[in-house]
């Protein structure tokens, strides 16, 4: 029995989740020994702390959106698990892409790691699961599919599905951003425009399904009202509260994004 949701239970209520939490420490050793290996052999030009953060940050947000308040409410608050997803589709990402592991790896490693990387960033298979077509229409197909159809009832009773959907927002997440705000050395290279413009066409995503969900029924999937405890909203009203966020949170992340994709445009020489 879970206590009413709100910050307290946010910051005071963790699950553990050893997978998410050994990848994590794993990763950032991982960047970490990197930095250090560039800060060694470049002391000229030591890797940029603000990217360090960035990537430290974005694995931040992985953790809490899994194991802290957001994580344990998930399969309790329809609105709370929006949020979740918003934070591993859209902010986590961002924040890791922003982090450059790729060009960290390619600038600390020696043969035959740095030979090895280079060949796999351009091979075929990481060219097309970064071609920004197949990027969209992931984004696309995840966020509907996940929302708007039988899926969503799956993930509540299948703790499995439901790691596996987390795990898949944020790979598509990285993949469908990294060639519009990324500078890893792929195949990939857009204007600046293309790039806004993807955006634009992302954005209408996010709204039609926060829409439909704030105008949903009991028959929408994701409404469920088993073992819901006494102080929770009722189904519907949770759903709509859900939709809500994806619509106004969601397009207000991706404006964010879309200024500043302009905002580099601008500068760009």
């Amino acid at each position: 029995m879970l206590p009413p949701f709100g910050w307290h239970a946010i910051i005071t209520t963790w699950q553990f989740a050893p997978v998410v939490t050994g990848l994590s420490v794993a990763a950032a050793a991982a960047y970490l020994w990197g930095v250090v290996r560039v800060g060694r052999r470049h002391p000229a030009r030591p890797w940029p702390a603000w990217r360090t953060g960035m990537f430290l940050g974005g694995l931040a947000v992985v953790v809490v959106a899994t194991q802290s308040g957001i994580g344990a409410y998930d399969d309790v608050l329809f609105w709370d698990h929006m949020v979740q997803h918003l934070m591993l589709l859209m902010v986590a990402p961002v924040l890791l892409i922003f982090g450059q592991p790729v060009t960290l790896l390619l600038h600390a490693s020696r043969n035959p790691l740095h030979t090895w990387a280079k060949r796999v960033v351009r091979s075929r298979v990481i060219s097309f699961l970064t071609w920004p077509v197949f990027g969209f229409v992931a984004y696309a197909a995840a966020v509907t599919a996940a929302h708007l159809t039988g899926i969503a009832n799956l993930v509540e009773s299948n703790q499995l599905l439901h790691n596996a959907e987390h795990a898949g927002f944020l790979i598509i997440g990285y993949l469908f951003f990294l060639p519009i705000i990324g500078s890893e050395p792929i195949r990939w290279r857009l204007s600046y425009p293309v790039r806004f413009f993807i955006l634009v066409l992302a954005m209408p995503i996010d709204t039609f399904t926060g829409l439909i969900l704030s105008y949903g029924n009991a028959g929408t999937p994701g409404v469920s009202a088993a073992g819901r405890p006494a102080w929770a909203p009722s189904p519907v009203a949770d759903l709509h509260a859900g939709g809500a966020v994806m619509w106004v949170a969601g397009d207000g992340l991706m404006f964010a994004l879309m200024m500043l994709v302009y905002l580099l445009w601008s500068m760009d020489d």
